[in-house]
Order: structure tokens, then C-alpha cells, then sequence
């Protein structure tokens, strides 16, 4: 995995940088080998990961087929209206 470090902004690096493990799932991957897994955890694990991906495309394919409405993702890149910013003068 590789970040850019832009005019030695080391912060604005590490923020991406941590945002592309926790897409990637390396800290949960970590948090659970920390200690031993029993067998009946794992399979109890394991399971539960598997019903909540099916889930998951269930809910995209009924999104698809147009059944439930789709979530709107919200545009991070625009800048918030000057209304919304909080008011610093009192």
C-alpha cells in the first residue's frame, strides 16, 4: 500500500493512509488475532460475516431492480454553504 506525502504534509498522508486500512479491513483483521480464537467463535464468526454480506446483496440487488429507494452518498469534495458554517460572531 502506498500514500503521497504532498509538500511533507505528513498528517494529511497518515489520515489517508489510515483510511485505506480501515477500507481494506487490516484493523479488524488485527483486533481479532490479538488472542486465540476458539473454533466454536470462529464458525459463530464466520457465520455472521456470511449473513450480513448476503444481506448486503439482497439490498443492492432490491436497490437495483428499483424495490427499496437508493441512499444518497453525500458529495464530501463540495464545500458547505457559508449558512451552515457555525457563527463566530457574538
Amino acid at each position: 500500500m502506498q500514500v503521497l506525502v504532498r509538500g511533507n504534509n505528513v498528517e494529511q498522508a497518515m489520515k489517508v493512509l489510515k483510511k485505506k486500512l480501515q477500507r481494506e479491513g487490516i484493523f479488524r483483521e488485527l483486533r481479532r488475532k490479538r488472542a486465540y480464537e476458539k473454533p466454536s467463535e470462529r464458525r459463530t464468526r464466520e457465520k455472521a460475516d456470511a449473513i450480513r454480506r448476503a444481506r448486503k446483496v439482497a439490498r443492492k440487488q432490491a436497490e437495483r431492480e428499483g424495490l427499496i429507494p437508493r441512499k444518497e452518498k453525500p458529495d464530501v469534495r463540495r464545500p458547505r454553504p457559508i449558512s451552515a458554517l457555525p457563527d463566530s460572531q457574538s
